[in-house]
């Protein structure tokens, strides 16, 4: 009996690292229909554009674009449709807090299924200006170069 993997991603919001720094994250569960999960498994999932709202003591997530299931005939549910985050009323009240105050927000970070369950990484988030993403971008490629420049050296010894 080995260990068993027990996250495998789906989507990632790759942007959202970009245009923002992560000042929290917390994991929700999503509620959806059973041909949702079936596509999810398909990894046939798009974060892209989504965004969080808070509304009458409940978390939902807007424009999280998952495919219909090919074989799901009637049951498929529309796929822009706004679906219900999962979270305890503390951690509700604490991210309602966090977005009231200026300049926060609250994006979605990847989609992972964890033993069997689909799980929304939520971040509390401050946007950056373009000075701060320019700077994210040098230090980006000074990353690259040095990785390059340490695996050259290592390849000529």
């Amino acid at each position: 009996m080995g260990k068993e993997k027990t996250s495998r991603l789906i989507a990632q919001n790759k942007k959202a690292y970009h245009d923002y720094f992560i000042e929290e994250t917390y994991q929700a569960g999503i509620s959806l229909a059973g041909t949702e999960v079936k596509s999810l498994r398909l990894g046939k999932c798009s974060l892209k554009e989504s965004f969080i709202r808070i509304e009458n003591g409940s978390a939902f997530i807007y424009n999280m674009h998952i495919s219909p299931y090919e074989q799901g005939n009637i049951f498929n549910k529309e796929p822009l449709r706004t679906r219900r985050l999962l979270l305890h009323k503390h951690e509700i009240n604490k991210i309602a807090a966090a977005v009231t105050a200026t300049g926060y927000t609250v994006v979605p970070l990847r989609v992972y299924f964890d033993h069997g369950l689909v799980k929304v990484d939520i971040g509390i988030a401050k946007g950056k200006k373009l000075y701060d993403k320019r700077q994210t971008i040098a230090k980006n490629d000074q990353r690259r170069e040095a990785e390059k420049e340490f695996k050259i050296r290592n390849l000529t010894l």
